[in-house]
């Protein structure tokens, strides 16, 4: 059995606030130990239930947040930005039979810790066939098209009610209650790490894969907070305005969905200016 933990930095355990996530930022080097703790405790609960290896793929903002140094020995980790599938990079290759998503967040324009869904500010809105979609909703989306099911969820409490929109089956385990996007109330570390081994080793029993799942064509809605990003998001083939602030396309398969969305995040980033936006 091998489990591929996808590994995001605003869900996990006392992290609150930008200055938590952002690399350099105050408390990011402190926060780094927290986020490599609830991740360690997932790793050492689903060799709890049975599994026989653990990939990590690190997959918040820079990609490299995560303490090598501290991560338990059994796993192995991959790191780093430009990866095909970016988040769930790793579950292409058709050995992986459940993946965990450790410290995920609710999307663009909904209540959460940290709120957003892959740019912090520009994206307002993201919808998948008509569906408000978070990074957790699209993200189990493409696994499904490669037979992988979501057996773990954590984060704050709006993302495990957010997951049994797309994954009801798996274990979640809420590190800490949403006040507002910037505050929360948090359980301390010793308290998560129990918890989210205990759910890692039962969500064991959830990692069968099944038949990949063919449920396109997706049709993706972008909404942002200025009109020029709209248009420079149409610079991207098969992009079209759907309203001032906002941009459509339709892709078959979930894969190619998530790739354009990746290249008009990428060419929408380029386009925001310093206090502006």
């Amino acid at each position: 059995m091998k489990i591929l933990i996808s590994a995001d930095m605003e869900g996990a355990t006392g992290v609150t606030w930008p200055g938590d996530v952002l690399p350099g930022a105050s408390q990011w080097e402190r926060c780094r130990h927290l986020f490599t703790s609830d991740v360690n405790a997932a790793i050492a609960g689903f060799f709890d239930g049975g599994a026989d290896a653990v990939l990590v793929n690190e997959a918040h903002w820079s990609m490299r947040n995560l303490l090598l140094e501290q991560l338990d020995e059994r796993a192995e980790m991959l790191t780093g930005k430009h990866k095909t599938l970016s988040m769930v990079e790793g579950v292409q290759h058709g050995d992986v039979d459940g993946i965990a998503f450790v410290g995920y967040h609710t999307g663009a324009g909904t209540e959460g810790v940290l709120a957003h869904t892959y740019l912090a500010n520009s994206l307002t809105g993201v919808w998948v066939s008509g569906a408000r979609a978070s990074e957790g909703l699209l993200n189990s989306l493409v696994v499904a098209e490669y037979g992988v099911p979501v057996v773990l969820v954590t984060g704050d409490d709006r993302t495990c009610e957010d997951a049994k929109g797309y994954a009801p089956e798996a274990r979640s385990v809420a590190v800490k209650d949403y006040v507002s996007r910037y505050a929360a109330v948090c359980r301390p570390p010793a308290r998560t790490a129990r918890e989210i081994r205990a759910a890692a080793k039962a969500a064991t029993a959830l990692a069968v894969r099944h038949e990949p799942v063919r449920g396109g064509p997706f049709a993706m809605e972008l909404e942002f907070d200025a009109e020029h990003l709209a248009g420079a998001a149409t610079a991207v083939p098969g992009v079209e305005h759907s309203g001032e602030r906002r941009v459509s396309y339709t892709m078959p398969t979930m894969y190619e969905a998530i790739r354009c969305f990746k290249a008009v995040t990428t060419v929408v980033s380029a386009a925001v200016e310093d206090q502006y936006g």
